[in-house]
């Protein structure tokens, strides 16, 4: 971070202290919060001139955005002072249910097992390996804590290792940009070579030759990775070569290496549009081959096996997809045959190949299911789950030629489970089940359910939710309401260790599987996108009324929350239905969407335009005005708010929550909170480390705690 002096801090704002009382659930010195600077800005489009009066604060190197930043986090910071012992306290409760020296479940490849661990105290993760047995000794690979300590932020990621399993390349980001720098170690001397390669995705990939490595670059203004480059181990980076340049703003490109090892895949993805080319991983000087031209509106993934492809893909109107197959020198599209047909009532998500099984990962009626299907076809079925409130998914499963399966299970009252299930036998063996520490938890205290909520134009939209048992449900128990409805990312429920610290304080947790996530199948997102992404925003309003009806809760204690594309939803839902919620956490909130959508300098903008249209298109730019949070704020009683943000989240731009604090604290006519707490040194994901995290959510949670008078 680029430390500047706070100055010109009274052209910017003012702040007055008064000493009052505040008429709220808890009296507290009330301190009036930074009144940002009005500089107006016309910003025409299509004939229609929108007047924004903080466009002033997207410049983090300004010092003036900066001291106005610094004053929000101080009025966030003295005016829950009151609340900081107990944050420290719900840290302190939270953490004390992970286990410290926790690993993973070991997975074997190429006659290692690794396995990625941690240890008491430590932040970091340590990733080791050990030869041919789990009881060999361990050799550490990368220990994070070390690698970390000279940075406020630290991301290692995209470890990949050479085929002759005698080195691996690794990614670092140091600021929370989502830029990492690839470096190559030598795992049997421990020596970090030369080569480094600056403003990577963070992924590589080895050739069979153990010294080609290949890398995707992102574009230095708005983050977009669009060129494949290839490396050669011991030259400069800048010699590296350009493979694939994907020219179109709308794509993204990456490069992966196929389960089978056999081919190296380059892809070129957008919202709606897929392509891939491919190369024996045997021939890294080769040229790759286009394994089917993009079709705009056509999605597809690959899967090799043997000498065919298995092709995952919405052609032909496919709308939750079908499997089809091709022969390995026959991939264009013409030469693809059925393999799976389509079913408009069940989403088919993946599939995992092996030597004498295929199993496929479905999802009908919002509940995922796991099939295991015998390539031989003398053995077809699924695996048992008992409730309607679970996640289950395919885990690491690298080997080809195994009978082994596994798996992961949790549900909203049960802890994670990684299970290894014999597709032969049946039988299955518990590798490791997510300890709960503090002796304080069972299941047997919590009850959860599904239930469903009627949205305005009929359609039923399914809530998930866990509350312990003695909750009473006569509508004056607080309830937390997330979702996230967007890009078609499913919120599937799943158990929380740190949640317990609502739940064992009467908090019911529910989430609402809103249009826009693809719960209830591909429709599901279709409905809750573009033009109609306003049916995101009313089926969560939809869930909330009927929470409130069916007296689960009331107005008074509602909460919401929402992060990100979530945040957005958040910002259209206390515009359009404020009286509903008592308090709404907002985290990295996307919510200037017009004039973020406008600028195609922006990370993610150009790439998205088939989520949230292109307001270059004046159609798009109505429907989009008509909903984006900071050009709808109005005159109006807002909730409580809790609004967080990173100074450097290249996902969502810290401007835009900064803006919109500063229109609201303008526009609300209420006394309520409204809090903007700025992360100086993080970006999109938060701060670094596992329990550093662990502080932001205390932050989240003693603000709706402390609106409950729940503190004791």
């Amino acid at each position: 971070m680029i430390h500047l002096e706070k100055r010109a801090l009274f052209c910017l704002f003012s702040i007055t202290f008064a000493l009052s009382c505040q008429n709220q659930k808890n009296t507290m010195v009330k301190i009036d919060a930074p009144h940002a600077k009005k500089v107006g800005k016309e910003l025409e489009k299509h004939g229609d001139v929108r007047i924004d009066n903080y466009y002033w604060m997207n410049d983090r190197e300004d010092a003036e955005v900066i001291s106005y930043l610094d004053a929000e986090n101080k009025y966030y910071n003295d005016l829950t002072a009151h609340t900081k012992d107990f944050q420290d306290s719900l840290f302190s409760e939270m953490k004390s249910r992970i286990k410290e020296d926790d690993s993973s479940v070991p997975y074997k490849q190429n006659g290692y097992w690794y396995l990625r661990r941690f240890e008491t105290g430590k932040e970091y993760p340590i990733y080791s390996r050990k030869k041919e047995s789990e009881s060999a000794p361990e050799e550490v690979m990368f220990d994070g804590n070390q690698m970390a300590k000279d940075h406020e932020y630290f991301q290692l990621g995209g470890i990949s290792v050479s085929p002759n399993n005698t080195l691996a390349s690794f990614a670092v980001d140091t600021v929370s940009r989502r830029q990492y720098y690839i470096q190559i170690k030598n795992l049997k001397t421990g020596e970090v070579y030369s080569d480094k390669i600056e403003n990577t995705t963070g992924g590589s990939v080895w050739a069979d030759d153990n010294k080609t490595l290949f890398y995707t670059k992102k574009d230095p203004v708005t983050l977009r990775s669009d060129k494949v480059y290839k490396h050669i181990l011991g030259t400069p980076a800048s010699e590296d070569e350009l493979i694939f340049h994907e020219k179109d703003e709308t794509f993204y490109a990456f490069v992966y290496k196929s389960k089978s090892k056999k081919y190296l895949i380059i892809g070129s993805t957008s919202t709606l549009t897929s392509e891939y080319q491919i190369l024996k991983a045997d021939n890294p000087n080769g040229k790759f081959k286009m394994f089917n031209p993009r079709e705009r509106g056509v999605e597809y993934g690959i899967y090799h096996y043997a000498d065919k492809f298995y092709v995952h893909t919405n052609k032909d109107g496919a709308t939750n997809f079908k499997m089809m197959v091709t022969d390995e020198n026959n991939t264009e599209s013409k030469h693809w045959q059925e393999f799976i047909p389509h079913n408009e009532n069940v989403l088919i998500e993946d599939i995992d190949i092996f030597k004498d099984y295929y199993v496929i990962s479905e999802r009908e009626n919002g509940l995922n299911k796991l099939k295991i299907i015998r390539w031989d076809g003398f053995d077809n079925y699924f695996l048992p789950f008992d409730n309607e409130t679970y996640t289950a998914y395919t885990s690491t499963n690298v080997d080809f030629d195994t009978k082994i399966l596994r798996y992961g299970y949790n549900s909203m009252t049960s802890p994670s489970s990684i299970i290894d299930f014999n597709m032969e036998t049946k039988e299955k063996t518990i590798k490791k089940e997510q300890e709960v520490l503090g002796g304080k938890f069972s299941k047997e205290n919590y009850k959860s359910k599904r239930v469903w909520a009627t949205a305005a134009d009929g359609i039923k939209v399914p809530i998930s939710m866990v509350y312990h048992k003695d909750t009473k449900l006569d509508g004056s128990s607080p309830l937390l309401q997330y979702a996230y409805g967007s890009y078609g990312n499913t919120i599937d429920p799943y158990f929380s260790s740190v949640r317990l610290s609502l739940l064992d304080r009467g908090f019911i947790y529910a989430i609402a599987h809103i249009r826009g996530g693809q719960y209830l199948g591909r429709e599901w997102y279709e409905t809750g996108k573009m033009f109609q992404k306003r049916n995101t925003f009313t089926d969560f309003i939809d869930c909330s009324k009927f929470l409130i009806q069916e007296k689960y809760t009331s107005s008074e204690h509602l909460y919401a929350s929402g992060g990100s594309a979530g945040g957005l939803l958040m910002g259209a839902i206390v515009n359009m239905a404020p009286e509903l919620y008592n308090g709404v956490i907002a985290a990295v909130p996307f919510v200037d969407v017009v004039t973020t959508m406008l600028d195609d300098s922006i990370p993610l903008t150009t790439g998205e335009y088939d989520e949230w249209g292109n307001p270059n298109n004046k159609d798009s730019y109505d429907y989009m005005k008509s909903y984006s949070p900071y050009d709808n704020v109005v005159k109006q009683e807002y909730p409580n708010m809790y609004v967080s943000t990173g100074l450097h989240d290249s996902q969502v731009q810290y401007w835009e929550p900064a803006k919109w604090v500063a229109k609201l604290r303008e526009y609300k006519t209420d006394d309520n909170l409204l809090f903007l707490d700025t992360n100086m040194e993080a970006g999109h994901g938060g701060a670094s480390g596992r329990f550093e995290a662990l502080k932001e959510v205390a932050k989240e949670y003693a603000f709706i705690i402390d609106l409950e008078g729940k503190m004791d």
